[in-house]
């Protein structure tokens, strides 16, 4: 029984110590007529064996002297494509996002979202709100998409196609309503001819999250040319969580069964001490899919396409997560993560000749982690889309707890259907999930309860058997048949219920359509941010960190402990030793200071869901305390008639044992 205690009460201890660390409480060239750049010399080794050798890319090799070749783009130009608010050009056609591109690397310098009724989020600043940037540039001059490190392998010339400045060619409307931007650039040999040309043309789809980006490579040589390159993936993306930081670079694989797995890297297993730090995304046995940049409700998630004819891209050779600090100080905000691909080599033909020519061709998403918008698209469920969402498993199984959390999700969002308002279904959640569990929580009470009366006779057995451990187990047990107590039932309860309870933390905590969702028109107007009752000049407090706001709910959550500390029925070593009763008293005044200040910057969602729990359970609590009340009065005057052999005289009903002997 003690090992089983000192268990359960490490349990509890890494729950409450997860959930602390989860708060964030510890987070405390020449000249040309044009624009041009010019080859480096490379290696064989360089543009082959390591061709993404890492090297913070925001940092340009300075050319050889020697250099020879060059790059030819255009003046350096920024196109939109896309509305930031819909109306403002054909009502019809409802972009999701905006894209401003930029000439110089041919590159997305920003993405951000529409702020249409029905598919805008804005930034969530409740002074000066404003539509959400999703990408934006890394220390400055890094930017999605941008070509990097091209190299003529033949030669052994490299080049930095993010430096160069391509030759904007404009921008087309399709038929089918979508925008198409292009541009191009020319790589040149000594005598100044045209070698290579290079083509890249973003599409954007109108009523999608998803764009289109074609990287087209033509031999204008007279002889074979042996080219590679590498590009980055989506990068800048901000960070989205109140607390904590979230953000991830996240690789799919397929194994041969078509089944998707993951493999992520956070941006906290980075090394916080280099201003730049890369790793690989790895998985032994998969075919490689995409790779994403994450943070707590958003993804952009780049899928290099297949060649035609094959199942999975494999031209597509080194996958990396790349961290980024431009000031190199820990925590101060402009910390990011990225994406970065690595083209594996090819040989171009003569120009005219076939295989001249070599496409690239990538989808890019960028929206919301919502699981129905992934199942109702049969390409993001196939491609595992779903594998960018995060749950907090804790001490329980992934295995286990997402298809728990899905299932809550999915409920929730059938109940928002006719309630309108998921603080209200948060709270009906918490209530069905209790009664729904009563059964077993009522049990773990009772056993409690009966646990506490035979305190006594539990420490006189094992007083007398003190010095022989194989009796005073046999004597215990007998006790516990006696009086029709299982140990086991005080807890096995608590097992049960501890899936469903994170489960339902997870489900809320990460929820996107809780990210801007009102509760009362007046206070808690986001449930994905603190409730903040009124607002004031920030200050800072050593624990809590920067404090702008007056949050009510952990004050009330804090309450609802207290009372449901005081309600918990007595235990057995509280009541048998002076030191635990202590503990035990130490316990009541501590649980409804701890949390508060652990989930004071909490979502209001979690808070509202923990404190409806706390409530609904002290509720329950009340009900189970009155039932053992009127049990035990029962027993204590419930007689058994006698039959006549025994002269009239009644005899207590003897308790059934947990188990049969």
């Amino acid at each position: 029984m003690k090992t089983i205690s000192i268990l359960i009460i490490v349990a509890f201890l890494a729950l409450c110590g997860l959930l602390v660390v989860d708060s964030g409480l510890f987070d405390n060239g020449p000249a040309c007529k044009k624009a041009c750049i010019l080859l480096q010399r490379t290696t064989a080794e360089d543009s082959s064996t390591e061709p993404n050798k890492p090297g913070p890319p925001a940092v340009a090799s300075a050319p050889a002297i020697t250099a020879d070749f060059r790059a030819d783009g255009g003046p350096e130009q920024t196109i939109i494509l896309g509305a930031q608010d819909p109306c403002t050009e054909d009502p019809q056609i409802g972009f999701k996002f905006q894209l401003q591109l930029s000439s110089k690397g041919a590159s997305i310098k920003k993405a951000t979202f529409s702020n249409g009724e029905k598919h805008g989020f804005d930034n969530r600043d409740p002074d000066n709100p404003k539509p959400l940037v999703i990408l934006s540039p890394i220390a400055g001059n890094v930017m999605s998409l941008a070509n990097d490190r091209f190299t003529l392998v033949n030669q052994l010339r490299q080049l930095s196609l993010n430096l160069l400045s391509w030759n904007t060619i404009g921008v087309e409307k399709n038929d089918d309503g979508s925008r198409t931007a292009r541009f191009k650039a020319s790589i040149k040999d000594p005598a100044g001819q045209s070698i290579i040309e290079l083509t890249k043309a973003y599409t954007l789809f109108p009523a999608s999250y998803q764009l289109q980006c074609d990287i087209t490579i033509d031999s204008l040589s007279s002889l074979d040319q042996e080219i590679q390159f590498n590009i980055n993936g989506p990068l800048g993306m901000g960070r989205e969580a109140v607390r904590s930081d979230m953000r991830k670079v996240v690789a799919g694989y397929a194994d041969d069964k078509g089944q998707v797995s993951s493999t992520r890297l956070a941006i906290n297993k980075f090394n916080h001490k280099m201003t730049f730090d890369e790793k690989p995304l790895k998985k032994n046995g998969g075919n490689f899919l995409w790779a994403a940049v994450t943070n707590k409700y958003f993804a952009a998630i780049l899928v290099p396409l297949p060649d035609q004819g094959d199942s999975y891209c494999n031209w597509a050779k080194n996958k990396t997560g790349r961290f980024y600090d431009p000031d190199g100080q820990k925590n101060t905000g402009d910390e990011n993560v990225a994406a970065h691909l690595g083209i594996a080599t090819t040989t171009l033909a003569p120009k005219n000749q076939e295989n001249s020519t070599r496409t690239y061709r990538f989808q890019l998403y960028l929206g919301p982690k919502d699981k129905t918008l992934f199942d109702r698209n049969q390409q993001y469920k196939k491609l595992g889309f779903v594998q960018t969402i995060d749950f907090m498993s804790c001490c329980c199984p992934a295995a286990i707890i997402r298809p728990l959390a899905f299932g809550i999700l999915a409920v929730m969002k059938w109940m928002y259907g006719f309630i309108g308002n998921y603080g209200v279904v948060i709270i009906i959640l918490v209530f069905m999930m209790r009664i729904a569990i009563h059964p077993l929580t009522k049990k773990s009470q009772v056993s409690m309860s009966k646990m506490g009366k035979l305190a006594p006779k539990v420490e006189e057995v094992r007083k007398k058997y003190a010095n022989n451990k194989a009796e005073l187990q046999k004597q215990m047990m007998a006790v516990y048949r006696e009086q029709g107590v299982s140990p086991v039932a005080s807890m096995l309860p608590m097992f049960v219920q501890m899936p469903i309870w994170i489960a339902l933390w997870s489900a809320v905590y990460t929820s996107i359509e809780l990210r801007g969702a009102p509760f009362l028109p007046f206070w808690i107007t986001d449930l994905s941010v603190p409730d903040a009752l009124f607002r004031f000049h920030a200050f800072t407090l050593p624990l809590l960190g920067k404090l702008d706001s007056f949050n009510l709910l952990p004050i009330m959550m804090g309450v609802a402990f207290y009372f449901q500390q005081k309600l918990m029925p007595t235990q057995a070593a509280a009541s048998a030793k002076p030191q635990a009763a202590q503990q035990q008293k130490m316990m009541m005044i501590m649980m409804p200071l701890i949390f508060p200040l652990a989930l004071y910057k909490a979502p209001s969602g979690v808070n509202l869901y923990i404190m409806a729990s706390t409530f609904a359970g002290v509720i329950e609590q009340y009900v189970i305390r009155k039932h053992i009340r009127e049990k035990e009065q029962a027993e204590a005057h419930e007689l058994v008639s006698a039959t006549a052999k025994t002269g009239g005289k009644v005899k207590k009903k003897k308790p059934k044992p947990f188990y049969k002997t």
